[in-house]
């Protein structure tokens, strides 16, 4: 993995150099290299997502803006993303908006990308490093915490809980997790699993399924996203257990779920403002405007009281 890595990181410093070499003749000959704005995310295979890609490509039409949105077939495929990343940056657009997989993969890239001059602005999932542009997002420790409240909500004092993650290395997944577990043993709450679901139902499925053969008495889950969420209700409903599951992301599949009385809840977040803004504000960077070096996407708790109103936006952007 560490010499994969490092051919990244090389094959993205050669191509930034050859997109610095080449940029003037480009833009001059496509008229519009200036007003071009580039989002890679973690994946575009999972609703969530579908979201953020309508958000970006929205903003790109009410402002005017050629929007590239790619990613790579699932959010484990962290050298996949690296790859597209390398590619969007040599073909030296305005701007590039990133929701980055692994942040200390992709770091040496955007480290690269921003000392040429290029507006990075990363969503969804921060990282640090120098020239940022912006971080536009969830606090997903936040999340985790609401998630973790919720859960504890609706269980008893010692009751014994789950918590599954996502990929490993996925920094906004594992935020979510440290909050929700804070939460959970704060709430007198017994911890009894803690394991990686690589944000896949079918995955966290077969997790829960093995978790529950040791542990028959769970009483509650928390999932670090509504894909695993799902997985994992189908495991419990398959045991026919009375385990009451709580999901992040807010997703159309996740909301029907609550409203047919399934999943517990979901911590929403607004991915489909986290695309819009982040294409909004890289065309601020583009244009020399000031841009906040972090913007809070924020959440919403979803639960039966309220998931018919959110379900009715959801279909309302995935039109």
């Amino acid at each position: 993995m560490k010499k994969l890595k490092l051919i990244g990181t090389a094959l993205a410093v050669s191509c930034i150099a050859f997109a610095a070499g080449c940029s003037g003749a480009d833009k001059e000959a496509s008229g519009n290299g200036d007003e071009s704005v580039a989002v890679v995310l973690k994946t575009l295979s999972s609703p969530y997502w579908k979201y953020v890609e309508a958000g970006a490509k929205a903003a790109g039409k009410d402002l005017g803006v050629d929007v590239t949105v790619v990613g790579p077939s699932a959010e484990s495929e962290v050298i996949q993303q690296v790859n597209m990343l390398e590619d969007q940056i040599s073909q030296s657009p305005g701007a590039i908006v990133v929701a980055p997989s692994q942040p200390e993969t992709v770091v040496p890239v955007l480290e690269t990308a921003s000392q040429s001059d290029l507006p990075v602005l990363l969503i969804d999932s921060d990282a640090e490093f120098a020239g940022k542009t912006s971080f536009i997002g969830t606090e997903n420790h936040t999340a985790g915490i609401e998630g973790g409240k919720l859960l504890a909500s609706m269980l008893q004092k010692g009751d014994k809980v789950v918590l599954i993650s996502g990929a490993l290395g996925n920094p906004a997944t594992d935020d979510r997790i440290k909050g929700a577990k804070e939460a959970l043993e704060e709430a007198g709450l017994e911890v009894v699993a803690e394991q990686p679901g690589d944000s896949d139902k079918t995955k966290a499925m077969s997790v829960m399924e093995n978790i529950l053969q040791k542990n028959g008495d769970v009483k509650g889950v928390f999932a670090a996203n509504d894909d695993m969420a799902l997985g994992v209700l189908r495991a419990v409903e398959a045991k026919g257990n009375d385990i009451k599951v709580i999901g992040t992301d807010g997703t159309e599949e996740a909301v029907e779920s609550i409203l047919d009385g399934k999943l517990a809840g979901t911590i929403a977040q607004s991915p489909y403002n986290m695309g819009y803004q982040g294409v909004e504000n890289a065309l601020k960077a583009i244009k020399g405007e000031k841009v906040k070096e972090r913007i809070d996407s924020g959440i919403d708790i979803i639960t039966t009281e309220n998931a018919e109103e959110k379900l009715e936006f959801l279909k309302s952007i995935s039109k």
